[in-house]
């Protein structure tokens, strides 16, 4: 039996307005659910008799009952179909019938408050999801962010992040429990004053409007980063950089992986260009923590995961899989390096390595084709008296 639903979206509003036939399609129901919150809004409009399945994390035990039934009447927050539980519905029940009745969500309720036209705004949701999404929008420098939150993702949390890395040219205005006639608070907030938040009212979410345009290089300069012990020899120089990139053609990869970042430079000119790369970054060195971290937030490259250790000792089973590797440093150990990436590289994922010897470039060659691997491409360059580079890729 497929189960039809009735989506009903909800302001925080106490006293609802629905239409007339919404108002019948609730009158006519017998089975509903909703979260806790939704129930204590819609409790007094449910008919005799009624049955109720609560909406609880995980969702499983919600998502059973509901096979038992023929309709349910659900009752979400705002605008189901805006990172709501219709879309959940839609991927669980894919044969079902959906039926929609929305009401505004809450970041279009906080623009109206606001009376701040919205059509260009980006928006992202926090609430139980990761931070990639969010600092891809800084790092593009999006004009407007909305943003929903949860109790991890707070208003708090968000401008520590965005100030930790430098983006302070955005001023928060967050909305919190938006519709209800009592609870109703919005603020207009610095960063600054945002960390300082202590009594938040749940449920809320954020409106970030840029003030200015951050400086955004084509190629950072190699002395505008930290480097190894002042070492300008210890860092990957920028066109050689930018020429990587490019031989790396991270436009459609989804995650990256930066074997021996030293100073960070690849991975962070990688994060600059591509914002949305998963990017992890490995480092035998101690001091590869701290350069990393102070450069990632110089310079705005926010979500790169680094790890300090010997790659071939890294515990990387539970790492997303790569689809390029730039190796950066092998420490004598290229062959052994490439056999493990090869156990983890996605299938049509991409290698590249820079070459500064002839021993090293004889040694790629034959560790590529011992792992059945192809060179595909090589280019050379020679920068100011440096020696000359050759950047192979193999596929």
């Amino acid at each position: 039996m497929n189960t039809t639903f009735i989506v009903i979206g909800l302001s925080d509003c106490r006293e609802q307005f629905f239409s007339p036939y919404v108002k019948t399609l609730i009158q006519q129901g017998k089975v509903f659910s909703g979260g806790r919150r939704h129930f204590e809004i819609v409790s007094s409009l449910l008919p005799e008799g009624f049955q109720w399945i609560d909406i609880v994390v995980p969702l499983q035990s919600s998502l059973e009952a509901y096979k038992a039934h023929k309709q349910v009447v659900v009752f979400a927050s705002g605008d189901p179909l805006f990172f709501g539980f219709a879309t959940t519905l839609q991927r669980e029940f894919p044969q079902s019938e959906i039926k929609v009745y929305p009401y505004f969500n809450s970041l279009q309720s906080l623009a109206h408050q606001l009376t701040m036209p919205y059509h260009e705004m980006h928006m992202v949701s926090l609430t139980g999801r990761p931070w990639n999404l969010f600092d891809k929008a800084l790092i593009d420098g999006e004009q407007l962010i909305g943003v929903l939150t949860d109790k991890k993702h707070t208003p708090v949390t968000i401008a520590e992040r965005m100030l930790r890395y430098g983006y302070d040219n955005y001023v928060m205005y967050v909305g919190e429990c938006l519709g209800n006639e009592t609870e109703e608070r919005i603020s207009k907030l610095s960063l600054e004053e945002a960390t300082q938040l202590t009594d938040l009212r749940h449920p809320n979410c954020l409106i970030l409007q840029r003030t200015y345009a951050r400086k955004r290089y084509f190629g950072i300069p190699d002395n505008e980063f930290y480097l190894l012990n002042g070492r300008a020899k210890m860092i990957t120089k920028m066109p050689i950089r930018l020429l990587t990139l490019n031989v790396l053609d991270l436009t459609e990869r989804k995650v990256f992986w930066d074997v021996g970042f030293c100073t960070g430079s690849v991975s962070i000119e990688a994060k600059l260009h591509f914002p949305h790369l998963d990017i992890h970054s490995f480092e035998i060195r101690e001091e590869g923590d701290e350069l990393m971290k102070r450069n990632a937030e110089k310079f705005g490259a926010v979500g790169i995961q680094h790890y300090i250790g010997d790659f071939l000792l890294a515990d990387v089973e539970n790492l997303p899989r790569p689809d390029a590797v730039f190796i950066g440093g092998h420490g004598n150990k290229l062959y052994e390096i490439l056999e493990k990436i090869n156990q983890y590289l996605q299938p049509g994922g991409i290698i590249v390595f820079n070459s500064v010897s002839e021993n090293s470039l004889n040694e790629f060659r034959e560790s590529i084709r011992h792992i059945g691997k192809e060179i595909q491409s090589s280019v050379q360059i020679t920068i100011d008296s440096f020696n000359k580079i050759e950047i192979l890729k193999a596929q």
